[in-house]
């Protein structure tokens, strides 16, 4: 095992070297790009086998993916944002066949209006399309994910593709130490990739195809899919029990911190809940009962896990990078459905929605988060959503660059 200082990307690259990865079809885009060039100059100076393809888009690249792992190959590829969603006609298809593959996908904003900056709108519009998904927060977080996620897809009672996500800049540009574990060990962990009944040879012509089918046969394949990504609960849950005997590192489908004496809990996605776990040691010191749940499987949505961590909690406050136009947060829709109906469900689940295109989450709004999800947790009424970025704050934002303007160009008229 050795220990370097990688970025989000890099540590997506590594995941694919060491699962050894024999095809790796590509379309850059930023902030993604940088896992492609690093495997391609791994290719290139024969440090990893296989064969990388450029393609002429993501709609192709996600086609070229779903075929060569229907064919018994082990695939990986990458895209992020308007990519994503370019490739999205492809990600419902490839899931469809069940061709069990890794994508990564770098979380960026959605336009209009455009953005490099990260959030969660681009991951979340895929939540329905059958990939099952994983979301990382650190940099350490993405490489060991990479090798769960090969082992999760191609299981035999799963065998559906994964997206692993993280956020764009965030982590996919940010050093962090992380250790890399040696190659033969972390092979031995993944394994090759059993294709079972799937093969494709030039002197054994075969097709592997299906027609247009009625609404009958129709319901039971999406229905098996379904029940395959239900049993990918149990399956990580067992691959990460291994991973963490081989390699001391556990990734449950859910991390909780500081939670098992809280009242108050916030309910995160993604490397901004570690913003979230300093903002809990302020506030601790500061006399608030309050923890952190952060899921990593969002599809499946450990529905369980979720309601036994949050029972018993005075007020919940669900955070969202994210918004679904017209409703709201989608992992506050997610988490209402996992606790409605439950037994000790809290009285108090309220939305927050921020963070949206790169936007920051202050200390201070935590902070602030806090002391309204006491006081709701006290008075038993749920506050309504709040949007953590209002117009009096644009109006703020844009007062103070306009006094800037004028401080740095006294001689031009006032913007």
């Amino acid at each position: 095992m050795s220990r370097q200082m990688l970025t989000g990307n890099g540590a997506a690259a590594w995941g694919a070297r060491l699962a050894r990865v024999d095809y790796v079809p590509a379309f850059p885009i930023t902030p993604q790009t940088e896992i492609i060039e690093t495997l391609a100059t791994w290719l290139e100076r024969g440090a990893l086998s296989g064969k990388l393809v450029t393609l002429e888009s993501e709609h192709s690249m996600i086609t070229a993916a779903g075929a060569a792992a229907a064919t018994g190959v082990r695939v990986f590829t990458a895209t992020s944002s308007q990519g994503l969603l370019y490739g999205m006609e492809m990600i419902y298809t490839v899931a469809g066949w069940r061709a069990p593959f890794v994508m990564v996908n770098v979380s960026r904003g959605l336009a209009s209006p455009i953005t490099l900056e990260p959030d969660h709108n681009d991951i979340l519009a895929a939540r329905d399309a059958g990939f099952l998904q994983i979301h990382c927060a650190t940099c350490q977080e993405v490489l060991d994910t990479m090798l769960l996620a090969f082992r999760l897809a191609e299981h035999q009672e799963v065998r559906l593709p994964v997206i692993v996500n993280q956020d764009g800049f965030y982590l996919s540009f940010t050093r962090e130490p992380v250790s890399i574990p040696d190659s033969e060990e972390a092979y031995r962990f993944v394994g090759p990739f059993d294709p079972e009944n799937v093969c494709f040879r030039g002197s054994q012509p075969a097709s592997q195809a299906m027609v247009v089918l009625g609404g009958t046969p129709y319901s039971y394949f999406r229905y098996e899919s379904h029940l395959a990504a239900l049993r990918a609960l149990d399956v990580y849950g067992g691959i990460a029990t291994e991973f963490a005997e081989r390699f001391g590192r556990h990734y449950p489908a859910v991390e909780a911190y500081r939670l098992e004496d809280a009242e108050l809990a916030f309910v995160m996605l993604g490397s901004f809940a570690t913003k979230a776990k300093a903002a809990v040691n302020r506030l601790r010191a500061a006399g608030f009962r309050v923890g952190l749940l952060r899921p990593r499987l969002f599809r499946p949505f450990p529905k369980r896990a979720v309601q036994e961590a949050l029972a018993g909690k005075k007020a919940v406050g669900v955070l969202d990078q994210n918004l679904s136009m017209g409703s709201g947060g989608v992992l506050h829709t997610e988490t209402a459905a996992a606790l409605y109906g439950g037994s000790d469900a809290p009285a108090v689940l309220a939305s927050f929605v921020g963070g949206l295109g790169g936007r920051d989450i202050s200390a201070e709004e935590f902070f602030e988060i806090a002391k309204i999800l006491r006081a709701a947790g006290e008075s038993g009424e749920t506050p309504p959503p709040r949007y953590l970025f209002t117009a009096r704050e644009l109006l703020e934002v844009r007062k103070m660059q306009a006094i800037a303007h004028v401080e740095m160009n006294p001689g031009d008229p006032k913007p």
